[in-house]
């Protein structure tokens, strides 16, 4: 029975780029952290240990670093279009590249009132993701483009239940009629192409999740993914799927009846593990195809 090479890939991962803006006495950040991943003729590599056609990680890390002074950093996802475009264009072994991006948000530092201009303080826990793909492997060379938002903790005092659920002779949980919905969120969305004016879409999308998080009534946080995922595809026609991720992060009313204390829904456990983990995804009927656009390397193995 022969045994043949099939999908393989290869990148640096984690590449911490932090680029200062010096143009004038008022300093700019940015803070990301870049990943590429690339697909192509590397047959040899694997069976052979010839790295003829091999492009060194090292300098896939090099390269990040590079074109963020020679191209600077604008929007992450043009960054890591340039990116993706160079490995595919100029490295002739390669037929697919993707590259993923966090970027970090930093605060200015305010002092005596006015913002400082070269002091920062890092801007809460969320991120803001990319991950583009270029390939040529198919007849036309084409480029998928995902955006996102991850840890994005959001929590609402009211205005949750969760009852009528299925039970077993193993189901303890009581019905809850008035619950705190709270939740870690990750957002990403595809975009049907290329032109899109990055920053104002994303801040649209991230406005918009959180709006409907807020107001609509949630019966489950199943139904309150698919209120924030249809909102953004009605509201953006460049968005051709979204795909939502949240741990529910539990907060369980605390007994306080052996204190002589009543508890009317004011104090309680927050309780990090175990939890719930719903996810659903809102696509756009007749919506192009995806290609390799949601094919992590992190998921490969």
């Amino acid at each position: 029975m022969a045994i043949v090479l099939q999908d393989n890939q290869y990148g640096k991962a984690e590449t911490r780029v932090v680029r200062i803006y010096r143009d004038t006495e008022r300093h700019e950040i940015r803070d990301l952290n870049v990943s590429t991943a690339l697909r192509g003729d590397f047959a040899a590599a694997h069976l052979a240990g010839d790295q003829a056609s091999v492009l060194p990680t090292d300098s896939q890390k090099n390269t990040c670093f590079a074109y963020a002074k020679e191209r600077g950093v604008g929007a992450i996802e043009e960054y890591a279009l340039a990116l993706s475009h160079h490995f595919v264009d100029d490295i002739a072994s390669v037929s697919r590249a993707r590259v993923d991006v966090d970027e970090y948000r930093w605060e200015r530092v305010a002092v005596a009132g006015a913002e400082h201009a070269h002091t920062f303080v890092r801007a809460g826990h969320e991120v803001r993701t990319a991950a583009v793909t270029t390939s040529t492997e198919r007849p036309v060379k084409a480029s998928w483009v995902i955006s996102g938002i991850k840890d994005l903790v959001v929590l609402k005092s009211t205005g949750s239940q969760f009852t009528g659920f299925l039970t077993d002779r193993y189901t303890t949980l009581a019905q809850a009629t008035d619950r705190i919905l709270a939740t870690s969120l990750t957002a990403r969305w595809r975009y049907a192409g290329t032109d899109v004016a990055w920053d104002e879409a994303f801040g649209q999308v991230r406005q918009i999740l959180l709006e409907r998080f807020a107001v609509v009534h949630s019966r489950a946080l199943q139904q309150t993914l698919w209120e924030m995922g249809s909102a953004v595809l009605a509201a953006r026609d460049d968005i051709a799927e979204i795909r939502l991720s949240a741990p529910n992060k539990h907060h369980f009313l605390v007994d306080l009846s052996p204190f002589g204390l009543e508890n009317p829904g004011e104090v309680f456990h927050a309780d990090d593990r175990p939890y719930g983990l719903i996810q659903c995804a809102a696509v756009r009927e007749g919506a192009a195809d995806a290609g390799p656009a949601w094919e992590l390397p992190a998921a490969f193995a």
